[in-house]
């Protein structure tokens, strides 16, 4: 097994990367996976560069594009699986759902796939996807596994949009519509000291202003259950713009702020 470190070695066996990877653990390396999709942004050389900054990492991605892009060489990845881990099965997180739950179930039961098989004592992943995010988090839990999760805030473009390979495909009369899905969740979560009814008619003001009829707008807790009343939430939208649908989400303090402080003695 001829290996080279940080020249993004490319391999299509999944027996052969899950060789890699024991491999690699037995020297006593952290192993930190990033899993990826069909193509990549700078959304997810955030994420490769945030998995080479973990101290002694060796760094193993999944891409199921159609070819092995050179940012992965450049970006100093040690071994690149191209193709895809599809179990015949199927982890399904008891959440209440904003998503599709089959979509969900089918994408975290691939990262797991992928964990597996490569070994990996970390993962890294972003907080686009949040309810994706959350659903690998239960599923790590509830198995037992002893691989750490490291998550990345969203990479945003101009004018705030949420870095996604969907934005190319919005129609070029709908860019302002589409940039106002971030707006609305920055203009909320500047209110969230108020609470959870405020952030919601902010973010749907917004959004009515900018003529964009969400699909969604919710205040979840960091586990996904229902809104606290204080304390630290995520606000998430989805909306859809031609044949596009975005997805976004921010962290907001609800009821936390100036507003919520009591003098401190002798201010």
């Amino acid at each position: 097994m001829t290996f080279t470190p940080g020249n993004a070695v490319v391999v299509t066996d999944p027996a052969q990367f899950a060789t890699y990877g024991r491999a690699f653990r037995k020297t006593g390396k952290r192993v930190v996976l990033v899993p990826l999709g069909t193509g990549i942004h700078a959304g997810h050389i955030a994420l490769i560069r945030a998995a080479k900054s973990l101290l002694g990492s060796i760094v193993m991605v999944t891409f199921s594009g159609d070819e092995v892009p050179e940012d992965f060489a450049r970006e100093g990845v040690d071994v690149v699986f191209h193709g895809v881990f599809n179990p015949p099965v199927r982890i399904r997180p008891q959440m209440d759902h904003l998503e599709d739950p089959e979509v969900i179930s089918a994408s975290i039961t691939r990262t797991i796939a992928a964990i597996n098989a490569a070994h990996a004592s970390d993962v890294v992943v972003g907080e686009k996807d949040f309810e994706e995010l959350v659903a690998l988090q239960q599923a790590v839990s509830a198995l037992n596994m002893e691989v750490q999760l490291h998550s990345l805030p969203t990479i945003r473009a101009t004018g705030g949009v949420a870095m996604s390979l969907r934005n190319d495909r919005v129609p070029d009369d709908m860019h302002d519509a589409a940039l106002a899905l971030s707006a609305a969740l920055t203009a909320g979560a500047h209110v969230a000291e108020r609470g959870v009814d405020k952030i919601l008619e902010t973010v749907r003001g917004v959004l009515e202003a900018g003529g964009v009829t969400p699909d969604y707008v919710e205040v979840r807790d960091l586990g996904f259950g229902p809104a606290p009343e204080t304390g630290d939430a995520r606000l998430l939208a989805a909306a859809t713009f031609g044949p596009v649908r975005l997805i976004d989400s921010v962290g907001v303090p609800v009821g936390i702020g100036f507003k919520n402080m009591g003098e401190e003695p002798g201010a």
